[in-house]
């Protein structure tokens, strides 16, 4: 039997450590399932998040609408709408919005990471 979850029930986070907003699209809350994860996020003008690394996961990123910024291992990457991106296990990677337009996605984690380490000044 197919699982439907309407929009107005899908939980919307806040983050605590940036100004993004995050929609969770497929979790194992949700659907019961661990083999893949799936939000959409949305950087509004200005906003930028914390470096960060997902060690048994690797990430996808769908660009939905607007330009952002992509920071991964050395590499500054401008993505614009259409465009898909990867992130590997254990790459640090954040992004930015310094443009005038909100910068959305939906990103894809396979399969769904079993933690975040968020990087700091010291490591």
């Amino acid at each position: 039997m197919p699982r439907v979850v309407a929009s107005q029930d899908l939980p919307r986070l806040t983050s605590t450590r940036d100004t993004r907003d995050r929609l969770d699209l497929v979790t194992e809350d949700l659907f019961g399932v661990t083999e893949l994860k799936a939000d959409r996020i949305t950087y509004h003008p200005g906003d930028s998040a914390a470096p960060h690394r997902h060690a048994d996961s690797k990430h996808f990123f769908f660009v939905l609408d607007g330009r952002g910024l992509m920071h991964a291992g050395d590499e500054d990457i401008d993505l614009h709408a259409g465009d898909v991106a990867l992130v590997y296990e254990d790459e640090v990677h954040w992004f930015e919005n310094p443009h005038d337009a909100d910068f959305s996605f939906i990103e894809l984690w396979v399969p769904a990471p079993s933690d975040t380490v968020w990087v700091t000044d010291d490591q």
